[in-house]
């Protein structure tokens, strides 16, 4: 993940001309998406003029206008959608709540939620709990762990926190 966990980063880059700015734009146009928040995760891979999208979104609507978004930017030739709806449903919503306080609510860690989106995304997926995005420094990453193991009925927690360097 790069600096910021509202930033998607490409995974992989192999255009011809210019692949900074089909990268650049890309990004821009996802972080921009008006209902793309906390409890979603997108990352994409750019291969020549194909972008492939990836990640995990809460509204099914936000998979489709992902991929809308990127086919119109010049350059693009065809999106692969490989973005995943959460399920929806009152357990995992709690959850998602749960340890949205238990983060966000912590004072060494409550700077990460003062951005447009926080830095910190979480995923929770049938009351399993991934933290992806990116913080400081590896102290806030483990704090972020922990407090989510701490909620509640979460079956398990998997740490993809970057490091900002």
């Amino acid at each position: 993940m790069s600096a910021s966990a509202a930033v998607p980063k490409p995974e992989r880059v192999a255009a011809p001309g210019d692949p900074n700015r089909l990268i650049k734009e890309v990004r821009h146009e996802l972080v921009m998406l008006p209902y793309y928040g906390v409890f979603d995760n997108l990352s994409y891979r750019v291969d020549g003029d194909t972008v492939t999208l990836f990640g995990q979104v809460t509204r099914p609507t936000l998979k489709s206008d992902a991929e809308n978004v990127v086919k119109r930017i010049e350059g693009v030739g065809r999106v692969v959608n490989e973005i995943e709806v959460l399920p929806l449903g009152g357990f995992d919503d709690q959850t998602r709540r749960a340890v949205y306080r238990a983060i966000y609510g912590d004072p060494a860690l409550s700077r990460y939620g003062f951005q447009a989106v926080p830095s910190i995304h979480i995923i929770v997926k049938n009351g399993n709990v991934a933290l992806e995005g990116a913080v400081a420094t590896e102290a806030d990453s483990n704090l972020a762990s922990l407090r989510a193991k701490g909620v509640a009925n979460v079956f398990g927690v998997e740490n993809h926190l970057q490091i900002e360097r």
